[in-house]
C-alpha cells in the first residue's frame, strides 16, 4: 500500500473537483443538518459553517427542516457574496418541531411550492440555485401514506413551475428509484441524493446511469449506520487495516472511496465538530494505489460491481 500525502489542513488545491448544476465545485461540501447539535450554541454554529468555507467548502446542503430553520438561518448569516458557495436545499418535507418527529412529510405540489417559498424566505435569497425533491421510494426511513402518495409526475410539473418561475435555478431528486430517475430526465435532474456507502451499494446501477446522464451522485449516510440494521463502514476489519497503513481513520477512508469510486460522486459529511470538519474535507487529498482500491472494492461486492474510474 502507497502512503498517500494527506493534509492536516486541506486547501482547494488539495481537493478534485466535479460539475454541478453548470458550475465546478470541490468534491467535498458540508451537509448543515448536524448544525442544529449547535442550537443553543449559535456562536460555534457560525464559527464551523464559517471555517467550512476559509478550508475551501464551496457547496453546502441544507433544508428549512433542517433544526426548523436554524440550520438556513445559520447559513443566512455567514454566507457572504464573495463566498460563491452553492447552497443546495430540498423540499418534500417540512418542520413539525410539536410532533412526533422534528418533520412531517409535505409531498403534495402546493406543498412543495411551500417549501420553496419557506426556503427562499429563511435564506434571504430571491432563487435557490439546487432544490431536491425528496421522493421517499427508496432508502430507510419514512414511506409517504394516505394524500402524501403523489405521482411524479405531478410533482416534477410543481417544480419545473418554479424553476420556469426562477424561484429555483436546477432540480435534483432524493430517494429515488431508477425507474424513477427514468421517467424524470427529461425535466433536467442535476443531481440524485440516495442512500450509499461502501458496504450500501444496491443504487450501484443508478450511480452509473447518473455518470452517462453528466448527473452527480450526492450520497447520504456515506459510512451507513444510521438506521438500525444498516451495516457501517468503519465496522469493516478491512476498512480499519487500510486506515491504519495510511495513517488515516476509518471514516476518511470509507469517505475517500466514494471520491475514487466514481468521479462524478460529491460528498456532503456534516459534522458539529470543527476536528471532524477538518478531518472531513481532508479526504480529498487522500489517494489509493491498485492494491489498496482493490481491497476496498472487494468490501461489500455482494452489492457491487466493477467500479467506475
Amino acid at each position: 500500500m502507497t502512503t498517500p500525502t494527506t493534509p492536516t489542513t486541506p486547501t482547494a488545491s488539495s481537493t478534485p473537483t466535479a460539475s454541478f448544476a453548470g458550475r465546478t465545485v470541490l468534491r467535498v461540501g458540508y451537509g448543515a443538518l448536524q448544525l442544529e447539535r449547535l442550537r443553543d450554541r449559535r456562536a460555534e454554529a457560525v464559527a464551523l459553517l464559517r471555517r467550512a468555507i476559509e478550508l475551501g467548502v464551496d457547496h453546502v446542503d441544507t433544508a428549512e427542516f433542517y433544526g426548523s430553520g436554524f440550520a438556513n438561518d445559520v447559513i443566512r448569516e455567514v454566507l457572504r457574496p464573495g463566498d460563491d458557495v452553492l447552497v443546495v436545499t430540498k423540499v418534500g418535507a417540512a418542520p413539525d418541531p410539536g410532533g412526533p418527529m422534528p418533520l412531517r412529510l409535505a409531498q403534495r405540489p402546493e406543498q412543495l411550492r411551500a417549501c420553496v417559498e419557506d426556503n427562499l424566505r429563511s435564506l434571504g435569497v430571491d432563487r435557490l440555485p439546487v432544490v431536491n425533491l425528496r421522493r421517499l421510494d427508496s432508502g430507510p426511513g419514512l414511506r409517504p401514506e394516505g394524500d402524501q402518495v403523489v405521482g411524479l409526475d405531478d410533482q416534477l410539473a410543481v417544480m419545473t413551475a418554479l424553476r420556469d418561475e426562477g424561484k429555483i435555478g436546477a432540480i435534483g431528486l432524493s430517494c429515488v428509484t431508477s425507474e424513477g430517475l427514468r421517467r424524470a430526465l427529461p425535466a433536467g435532474i442535476v443531481c440524485v441524493q440516495n442512500a450509499y456507502s461502501l458496504v450500501a451499494r444496491d443504487d450501484e446501477d443508478m450511480l452509473r446511469l447518473c455518470a452517462a446522464e453528466g448527473i452527480a451522485w450526492v450520497p447520504f449516510f456515506p459510512l451507513g449506520g444510521t438506521f438500525p440494521g444498516m451495516p457501517k463502514v468503519t465496522d469493516e476489519p478491512a476498512v480499519h487495516a487500510v486506515a491504519e497503513s495510511l495513517g488515516v481513520t476509518a471514516a476518511q477512508v470509507g469517505l475517500a472511496w466514494l471520491l475514487h469510486h466514481a468521479p462524478h460522486v460529491l460528498l456532503i459529511p456534516g459534522t458539529a465538530d470543527a476536528s471532524h470538519l477538518e478531518a472531513n474535507t481532508a479526504v480529498g487529498g487522500i489517494t489509493f494505489d491498485a492494491a489498496t482500491l482493490a481491497t476496498l472494492d472487494a468490501v461489500g461486492s455482494r452489492s457491487a460491481e466493477v467500479p467506475l474510474g
